[in-house]
């Protein structure tokens, strides 16, 4: 509907080179997947293509959104230095799904625009039991071995 959106559909996870192929070729990039494995390697292609990463994940009745901006952020390898265990059968409450997509789409509709306030650097929690929401800031690792190594001055 919108000569000035392009999308692209694949039918399959992306490897590295894949992802990395792909992020070069985007502005920002949705990551949805539900193994920290994926996830992580959408954020070390995001971080090597310094593209903005959405990351938005849920278990169940909690929701998480984390906004990353490579080289003034933290990235998911900072913020989940160790993977946790893979669950592969686990609870997916739709309503939960939704909202945190919702957000994300939102921050991807911010960065892209240049409207508003991007999360960015934070992390929102959302926990669905008892409809409570956490922001928190996120420090960056310095010795992340995806990030560490990557500076880029503060957007004014």
């Amino acid at each position: 509907m919108n000569s000035n959106v392009e999308v692209v559909a694949i039918d399959h996870e992306p490897d590295a080179a894949e992802a990395q192929k792909l992020a070069e070729e985007v502005d920002i990039i949705l990551a949805c997947p539900p193994t920290f494995a994926e996830r992580m390697r959408l954020n070390e292609a995001a971080v090597s293509a310094g593209k903005p990463l959405i990351d938005a994940a849920q278990w169940g009745m909690m929701g998480s959104l984390i906004v990353t901006d490579p080289g003034r952020t933290a990235c998911l390898r900072c913020i989940y230095p160790d993977e946790p265990e893979f669950e592969e059968f686990f609870p997916v409450v739709g309503a939960i799904s939704s909202a945190i997509g919702s957000l994300a789409a939102l921050e991807a509709i911010k960065l892209l625009s240049g409207t508003g306030r991007s999360m960015a650097g934070r992390m929102l929690m959302f926990d669905g039991h008892d409809s409570r929401t956490r922001m928190m800031d996120l420090q960056r690792d310095p010795e992340c071995p995806v990030c560490g190594g990557i500076n880029r001055p503060a957007v004014e």
